[in-house]
Parts: structure tokens; sequence; C-alpha cells
């Protein structure tokens, strides 16, 4: 099921503030060499990535699925100058081209890659997230929120992606198992108590998730 009008998203792009060039580099070669670039956040959902970033202010912030790294790079514009990015990637031809990536961009430093099992990964990060972007295996997803919520710092936002899986998730019957997992997270999030969220129609589905207000 098709839920993204290409005019719709042409329109949204023309009034959406440009790339900055590198990430335009980035989204380039992306979809020019890349056999999954479907997969790529691209402009329009960037500059969310980068608004929410801005207007957070996050000193430590946690990705989970690195790709190229357009994302991360969207995440890092509103560290503070003390702040660092923690992305994590399973794919090393990814985590490759994503380091590249990083390395010409002012943040490089903030930057901080990790190749692996984000299962293993993520209880080794002794941070409180500020920001956390959930952008990876779908059938993972109920994991790393739950490995991310004791962790999220008081103000801290979760972003996870792809809550609509292509529409899959409105199908009837439910057949693919990234969709059902998608649907059993949306379910899992609602029910949690300790959280609040609120789900967004941009492009593929997003939720921002926070900890509920004492």
């Amino acid at each position: 099921m098709e839920l993204i009008n290409p005019f719709a998203e042409a329109y949204a792009q023309r009034f959406t503030s440009p790339e900055n060039d590198l990430l335009k580099q980035v989204s380039e070669d992306t979809f020019r060499h890349h056999p999954k670039h479907h997969m790529l956040s691209g402009h329009v959902q960037g500059k969310f990535l980068s608004f929410l970033s801005t207007m957070l202010q996050p000193k430590y912030v946690l990705e989970i699925g690195s790709f190229t790294g357009y994302s991360a790079l969207c995440l890092a514009e509103g560290l503070t100058p003390d702040g660092a990015l923690h992305t994590l990637e399973l794919r090393e031809d990814d985590a490759a081209t994503a380091k590249q990536n990083f390395s010409k961009s002012e943040r490089d430093r903030q930057i901080h890659l990790h190749i692996g099992n984000a299962r293993e990964i993520i209880p080794r990060l002794p941070y409180a997230w500020d920001l956390v972007f959930i952008d990876a295996d779908k059938t993972s997803y109920i994991d790393y929120y739950e490995l991310a919520v004791p962790r999220l710092s008081s103000r801290g936002i979760i972003i996870a992606d792809n809550m609509l899986f292509h529409g899959e998730v409105l199908e009837q019957p439910m057949s693919g198992k990234n969709a059902k997992a998608i649907h059993a997270f949306n379910e899992h999030v609602q029910a949690d108590p300790r959280t609040e969220q609120v789900f967004l129609t941009i492009r593929d589905g997003i939720q921002l998730i926070k900890k509920k207000t004492e």
C-alpha cells in the first residue's frame, strides 16, 4: 500500500529549507550507489530531525541504525558543545560509508560510530539520553525501546521511525513479519504507563515518545 503521495512529497520538499551541501551529497551518493536507498531519511524527515535536535539541544544522542549517516548528521546539529552522538550500525559496509560521511562534518569529533549488535552495545553506554532515534530492524523495536526508556533523561525524547511500515500495518489481515512487529511495538508503547506518545504521519510514520510528567 503506497501512502506517500509523490506530489505532496515534492510540494513539502519545495517548501522545506534546503539540505546543506554535505547532506545533499550523502543523499545523492546513497541514491546513486546503495540498493536500499529508500531507507534514507531524506530531505523533509531529515529537516524534522534536525529541528527537534536544535530545539532540544541534547547533550547525549543515541541512534539505533546508522545506515549511510544522513540521519545522524541531522541529529547532531543541535548537540551541545560538550555533547556526543552515539550511532549504532550492524552492517559493516554501511558503517564504513557512514564513517566516511561523518569525517566531512564539522561535528565529526562528536559522532561516535559503533559497529555490532545494538542489544549488546547499548547497555555499555553510560549516558542519560536526551534524544533517541530508533530506525533499525523492526522485529527488535520493543527491545530497543526497553533498553532506552530507563536511561531516558527527564526531558528526553524517543523518535521511532517506520510506524506505518509502508502501509502494511493498515492491511487486514496483517501478514508481513515487520508490519506485525511494528504493530506490536505501537501497542506496547501505548500500554506503557511510564510514557506518553504522539503518532505523526510524516513519511512512513513517526512516533514521538517521552516520559510522563510527574
